[in-house]
C-alpha cells in the first residue's frame, strides 16, 4: 500500500470521511486538532495523535510534529473572519515540505443570486455573518498562496448531507420544519462524493496556487421538493408547512437569505470525476435503504 501523510486541522465529518476513504487504498499516517487538551486516540484502527488548538491557545508540538506530512486539510470554519490556521501558523507553512493544502470554504460567500447559477468565477456578496467570514478567510488564504507560490486549494462545499445527517433522520426525529419558499434554490453533496473528489485531489501535479472548485451535485432544488420526496419515502404525512416570517432559528432564517445554483462543472471537468449521488434523489434512497 502506498503510504500518505495527512495533517487534519479539524476533524469533522468532512475530515474523517476522507482519512477512513484513504484507509482503503493508503497506509495512513494521520493527526488531528481539536479544542481538548492532546491526547492519543484511534479511528479505525489508525492510532494517532489529536493535538490542542483553540483560538492563540496551541501545543507547540504542532510546529514540530506537521513537518512531517506532506498533505494539509484546514476544515476548520473562520470564527469572525478570523482563522486560528492562518493567524497561529502562517510564517511556519512556508518552511514546511508540502505537497498540497486544502482548504474547506464553503457557498455561502456567493451570496443571494436570486435562483441563478453561480460557478467559481461569479460575483462574492455575501449577506450572512458566516458567508463573510468565510470570503475573509479565503482571501487570506488565496493571499498566501500566490505571495509565497504554496500549494494551497480552496474547495466551496454546498450544503452536506450524509447516513448520519440527513432529511430522513431529521423526519424521523421529530425535528424537521418544511419552510413554505417554493423557489428558494440550494445545492447539495453528499458526504462520500466529497471525500471522493478530495481524494483524488490529492494525486494532482503541477498545482496552480489559489485555484478555486465548488464541491455540489448535479440538481439544485427547493427544500420543499425534497422534504415531499423524503416524506413520501418514509409513507408519513407532512406537517403543516411554516411561513418564511414565522422562522425563529437564525442561523435556518439566515439560511432562506441566498438563493442560488451551485455550478459543478469545473471539478467534474478538471478531475474526471463521476458523482455516486448525482442528485438528492439517490442518495436519500441510499440512505432509507440502508436504514431499514
Amino acid at each position: 500500500m502506498k503510504k500518505i501523510n495527512i495533517f487534519c486541522f479539524g476533524f469533522g465529518q468532512v475530515a474523517k470521511n476522507l482519512i477512513y476513504n484513504l484507509k482503503k487504498t493508503h497506509d495512513i499516517n494521520f493527526a488531528t486538532t481539536s479544542r481538548d487538551k492532546t491526547q492519543k486516540k484511534k479511528f479505525f484502527g489508525i492510532n494517532y495523535t489529536s493535538y490542542h488548538l483553540f483560538n492563540n491557545s496551541y501545543d507547540k508540538d504542532v510546529l514540530k510534529k506537521i513537518k512531517n506530512y506532506n498533505y494539509i486539510l484546514v476544515s476548520i470554519p473562520p470564527r469572525n473572519g478570523i482563522d486560528i490556521v492562518i493567524k497561529n501558523f502562517e510564517k511556519n507553512l512556508e518552511t514546511f515540505k508540502i505537497n498540497l493544502i486544502i482548504y474547506l470554504s464553503a457557498t455561502s460567500v456567493y451570496g443571494n443570486h436570486n435562483g441563478k447559477w453561480v460557478d467559481e468565477n461569479s460575483q462574492l456578496k455575501p449577506l450572512t455573518k458566516n458567508g463573510k467570514s468565510r470570503l475573509n478567510a479565503e482571501k487570506k488564504w488565496i493571499n498566501l498562496a500566490k505571495k509565497k507560490n504554496l500549494p494551497i486549494q480552496i474547495f466551496r462545499l454546498s450544503g452536506i448531507y450524509s447516513k448520519e445527517r440527513n432529511i430522513i433522520n431529521k423526519i424521523k426525529s421529530g425535528s424537521h420544519q418544511i419552510i413554505n419558499k417554493p423557489k428558494h434554490f440550494f445545492s447539495r453533496i453528499h458526504l462520500e462524493d466529497i471525500s471522493n473528489i478530495l481524494k483524488k485531489t490529492l494525486k494532482q501535479k503541477n498545482i496552480k496556487p489559489g485555484e478555486i472548485y465548488n464541491l455540489s451535485d448535479d440538481y439544485p432544488c427547493s427544500n420543499i421538493e425534497i422534504a415531499n420526496y423524503a416524506y413520501n419515502l418514509l409513507k408519513v404525512k407532512k406537517p403543516k408547512m411554516i411561513a418564511i416570517h414565522n422562522i425563529k432559528n437564525k442561523m435556518l432564517k439566515n439560511f432562506y437569505k441566498d438563493s442560488k445554483k451551485v455550478s459543478n462543472k469545473k471539478i467534474k471537468k478538471i478531475f474526471s470525476y463521476k458523482l455516486k449521488f448525482p442528485t438528492y434523489k439517490e442518495g436519500l434512497r441510499n440512505i432509507f435503504n440502508h436504514s431499514i
